[in-house]
């Protein structure tokens, strides 16, 4: 039985086993070296697969979970009469019906630009040392089901993350790496203090025996969710005596957590205006890592708003509701419009995840199944749909030296595959019937739709400058005139060809059969969401 196989630590743990292979090999043979991070991407693929053919919807809940205690520590004992007080650090992983799809979206994304990798020329071995050690912190942020672990894991994204873009990017990738240490690490010093606040004052659980108390402080979402979900219950565990500690999350306390969580997972999804840092990191950095970057890092800030704040904290987010939704309709509108009038195509796409953002901002703020359904949907399309469109733009540039619309045209004559899977992956983004980004964007819309029709109608309009700025740029780059330097350029090579029509054929299939995603998705939502209608009045 797959329950009795540590298959979430085999998923996290397997990259990290491909990096020390990777490091016992010679550091010249960039073959040998690719390949074995190939493999050790595929693994974890296969793992999530697996989970994924496995899933029991009915179960809801943390249908696969491991949990080992890691750490103890012993604190003032003297702050309860007779009883004790521990910090506990334990090692949780699980996954449910809102993290599933994210961590096999993020094994598709890593195998695909693994394999995209090919167009690295240089310092082979660290690249790819740093490519596997970037997989295993985005697996742990999708399998960690405590907060100090998922702190962890999340910090762990941002070291290799520099270091990829600062080092085998193009000319601004210093400054790049940079802007996004900077925001991001500021991001995530409020997601620390929003944590320590959440743990501090609701993360404990509670004994009474004979000779006191006995508190055990810990991250553990689980704890955290019964606390703070039956307030009652919460508020008889935190008798006289624990009163006297401060054990209680205070309304100013939970409006301070959730303002520094939104802060926090704004920065990284990114919410205007803290959105300029994404700019640069799609512009320089290289393909490969572009591709995980828009296909799975702005993810994660979907999924941590999601999982901590709407399930933490959904009467602050309802009342914030109105807020992230106008937030939400900027990042679509100003996406969109700047991104028609773009002349460098990774640019164009930059501006286009913006605004493709701001629609999941949009399900988020609908607080309902349809809309929270929509968010997570949309947020799965968006990774498979950018991962193509940069994995398209690494096999131009290698070819063209240039991703400037001006200086591009007529390509559909010379590399009529690339052409036809680049026109594929421009109508997925602009929300056609029948691939996977319609699916998303109309359960966010419809999500919202029933509390807020004239942000819903005004949102609608981004779908429209979607249609000018995606048919703008592919048919700039497929059609018209061909150009002189590009007549004898040669089609996409098998090792570029294979993960163009695996993302190409994922993104069909989302949009020809979504129950493949929203029968898990709305399990994993189902019962959470009864939280939320009771914790909010709904």
């Amino acid at each position: 039985m797959i329950e009795d196989i540590p298959v979430l630590s085999l998923i996290l743990l397997s990259p990290l086993v491909g990096l020390l292979i990777v490091l016992l090999l010679p550091g010249q043979r960039s073959n040998w070296l690719r390949t074995a991070a190939v493999v050790f991407t595929l693994i974890p693929l296969a793992l999530s697969l697996w989970l994924f053919a496995s899933f029991q919807p009915g179960a809801g809940g943390a249908a696969y979970a491991e949990h080992y205690t890691w750490l103890s520590i012993p604190l003032n004992k003297e702050m309860v009469n007779g009883g004790s007080m521990n910090l506990n650090f334990d090692y949780s992983l699980s996954v449910d019906g809102i993290s599933l799809p994210l961590l096999l979206l993020t094994a598709i994304v890593s195998t695909m630009a693994a394999l995209a990798s090919v167009h690295i020329r240089k310092r082979w071995k660290l690249f790819y040392v740093l490519f596997l050690l970037l997989e295993t912190g985005m697996y742990g942020v999708f399998l960690a089901r405590d907060l100090i672990e998922f702190f962890i894991f999340f910090e762990l994204t941002l070291i290799p993350m520099f270091f990829l873009i600062g080092i085998w990017g193009y000319y601004g990738r210093e400054k790049a790496a940079t802007r996004f240490l900077v925001y991001n690490g500021l991001g995530s010093a409020a997601m620390l203090l929003a944590f320590l606040i959440l743990i501090a004052t609701a993360g404990f659980t509670a004994v009474q025996q004979d000779t006191g108390f006995q508190i055990d402080f810990s991250g553990s979402y689980d704890v955290l969710l019964k606390n703070l979900a039956d307030p009652a219950s919460y508020a008889n565990n935190a008798s006289a005596e624990m009163a006297d500690l401060g054990l209680y999350l205070s309304d100013s306390l939970k409006w301070t957590a959730f303002v520094l969580l939104l802060v926090a997972f704004g920065v990284k999804i990114p919410i205007f205006p803290f959105h300029t840092w994404m700019l640069r990191v799609h512009t320089e950095a290289p393909p490969s890592i572009v591709m995980i970057h828009s296909g799975v890092l702005l993810k994660m800030g979907v999924y941590g708003l999601i999982r901590f704040g709407a399930f933490l904290l959904p009467a602050q987010l309802e009342s914030w509701s109105t807020a992230i939704a106008i937030l939400g309709v900027i990042n679509i509108l100003y996406g969109a419009v700047l991104a028609c009038v773009q002349k460098e195509f990774k640019l164009v796409l930059a501006y286009s995840s913006i605004s493709h953002m701001g629609i999941v901002l949009l399900g988020i703020a609908s607080l309902n199944e349809a809309g929270l359904e929509g968010a997570l949907y949309q947020s799965v399309s968006h990774g498979l749909i950018s991962a193509l469109l940069f994995l398209i733009v690494g096999s131009l540039y290698e070819r063209t030296n240039t991703t400037q619309l001006d200086e591009l045209g007529g390509l559909a004559k010379s590399v009529p595959f690339l052409s036809g899977i680049l026109l594929t992956a421009g109508l997925a983004s602009l929300g056609l019937p029948g691939l996977s980004g319609f699916v998303g964007e109309f359960l966010s819309f419809l999500g919202l739709f029933g509390s807020m029709k004239w942000i819903t109608a005004i949102g609608v309009f981004g779908i429209l400058f979607a249609a000018v700025y995606v048919l703008r740029s592919v048919l700039n780059i497929t059609y018209g005139p061909l150009k002189e330097p590009f007549a004898g350029i040669k089609d996409a090579r098998f090792i570029e060809a294979v993960p163009m029509v695996a993302l190409t054929a994922l993104i069909v299939l989302l949009g020809v059969y979504p129950s493949v995603l929203t029968d898990v998705m709305q399990h994993g939502f189902g019962g959470l969401l009864e939280q939320i209608s009771q914790r909010t009045g709904g």
